[in-house]
């Protein structure tokens, strides 16, 4: 089965994410493709000659296409997506998926009234080492902690552009790579709710000089200079959760650190997980290692060697599920609607303001 993709918004994540991967894989075609920036309608079309250029997404109607991506600025993707959904064509939105809780409820309704599916996702839950984790699980016993944590060493994105304005970002690192850690971590713990929250956030780094995401490339012109450096760089919290683990959450766009490092631990009654990687494509990232810990051993655990970006590829590779599999209807509609609620209440103890239209 060929699924037929318009690709809405032409940005980084499309140019470094999709795209290479589309081209490889032979059960997607794009038909169609938006952006406002005419530099990016010219890229699309060298490398989709066959798609139709939309000036406008609400020229894309439920027949045309299988599914819609979106990855527009962040404060577009729900205003993006919910005409989408509403018309009945199904619609993946990338992360953050909405910037409050009333977006993501008005995202459930119009996948409710149009009858199509929302999807969601982040790729590092299809990592080869995260999968590793999940398959330990059962040998942790009973969680009582866990610790998420996503600590780059230089890498604000595209710093002085519309990463760093809350107005049109949303939020900073928690929005950014909070986003993935809480998918990720609350997956593996199904999702019991949260009963407390308590969050703090800084921006020690932001305006510093060598702490930009060189790899991730980044606007140039006058946005650069004018555009408000009003977010946070770095967030810490903790999440007490409905009879399940401690949470700790820590996710930093630049630090003191040497290395792009994440990790996530799980402590449970009978043994103790421990992995060490990098989510995402930072070339400045460490090679996965996993370690389980009980009876006072430590044993190493190998997962199946992948190249640095095949999680994404795999996320590719399970659309076509995700599609078509009736039990994942509304499923990550919910998600989005827990995942923009902690990230609200993280914000709120923070004392942190939130974006204005």
């Amino acid at each position: 089965m060929e699924i037929r993709l318009a690709l809405i918004g032409l940005g980084w994540a499309v140019r470094e994410l999709w795209a290479p991967r589309i081209l490889a894989h032979p059960g997607f075609r794009v038909v169609a493709v938006h952006d406002p920036d005419p530099a990016a309608t010219a890229w699309a079309a060298a490398r989709f000659p066959a798609a139709r250029s939309l000036g406008d997404p609400g020229g894309l109607r439920s027949g045309d296409v299988d599914l819609a991506v979106v990855a527009t600025p962040n404060h577009l993707h729900a205003t993006t997506a919910i005409p989408l959904l509403a018309r009945g064509i199904a619609t993946f939105v990338e992360k953050p998926v909405c910037l409050s809780a009333a977006e993501a409820a008005a995202l459930a309704a119009a996948e409710r009234a149009g009858g199509a599916r929302l999807l969601s996702g982040t790729a590092a839950w299809y990592r080869a080492d995260v999968t590793a984790v999940r398959e330990l699980l059962p040998e942790l016993g009973p969680l009582r902690s866990m610790e998420l944590s996503w600590i780059r060493a230089a890498g604000v994105p595209a710093p002085g552009g519309w990463f760093t304005e809350r107005r049109r970002a949303g939020g900073g690192a928690l929005v950014d790579l909070g986003w993935h850690l809480i998918t990720v971590g609350m997956r593996l713990v199904s999702w019991p709710p949260v009963a407390q929250v308590i969050g703090a956030v800084s921006a020690d780094f932001l305006a510093r000089s060598g702490a930009e995401a060189t790899w991730r490339g980044s606007p140039g012109g006058p946005e650069r200079e004018l555009a408000p450096k009003d977010v946070e760089d770095t967030v810490r919290g903790v999440l007490a959760l409905d009879g399940g683990p401690l949470v700790g959450l820590t996710a930093a766009w630049a630090s003191h650190a040497v290395r792009d490092v994440t990790r996530v631990v799980l402590e449970g009654a009978d043994a103790r997980a421990e992995l060490t990687c990098t989510f995402g494509l930072s070339p400045n990232g460490v090679g996965s290692s996993l370690v389980l810990h009980r009876n006072g051993r430590a044993e190493p655990i190998e997962p199946p060697p992948e190249t640095r970006g095949a999680e994404y590829r795999r996320q590719l590779d399970h659309l076509p599920a995700l599609l078509t599999d009736p039990a994942q209807r509304g499923v990550a509609s919910a998600e989005v609607i827990r995942t923009i609620d902690v990230i609200e209440r993280l914000y709120r103890s923070a004392g942190a303001p939130r974006p204005t239209a």
